[in-house]
């Protein structure tokens, strides 16, 4: 099963996380991922830049309009993520329960959907079906 953790701050971790060498929020991030690539567990993972970086399409209006960041509130956005290939939503957890983050922080998992989880009979679900074929093909050349 894959499982997605999304990392999410509040502006008191945000400002709590300046008080700590950049250097040692890399390291505690380092261990943390070579221990899931030791455990065979990391599929994906990726830090984001800051919501001012960012922009939101807005699908209330007919064209969507692009607003600039920052939008939300912090607490609403996420700043980074891991996709983990684990055996259940207990082992997700537990990873989880281990991301090096402080008070403030939260790790929201989720459940990955696969193209199990949808009709077989379905020629879009067919499609997919396909296209995950052809990229995984891609990536092996």
């Amino acid at each position: 099963m894959k499982y997605m953790l999304i990392m999410r701050d509040s502006d008191a971790a945000i400002e709590a996380a300046k008080e700590v060498p950049f250097e040692e929020i890399i390291a505690r991030m380092g261990k943390f991922n070579e221990q899931l690539v030791e455990a065979g567990v990391l599929a994906a993972g990726e830090g984001l830049t800051p919501a001012e970086e960012g922009f939101v399409v807005d699908f209330d209006e007919d064209p969507p309009i692009v607003t600039d960041g920052p939008y939300g509130e912090t607490k609403e956005l996420f700043n980074g993520f891991w996709m983990l290939e684990v055996s259940s939503k207990e082992e997700a957890a537990e990873w989880a329960k281990r991301v090096p983050l402080g008070p403030g922080s939260k790790i929201e998992v989720r459940r990955v959907s696969g193209v199990e989880d949808f009709p077989q009979d379905n020629e879009w679900i067919q499609k997919e079906v396909g296209w995950r074929e052809e990229l995984e093909g891609k990536s092996r050349a």
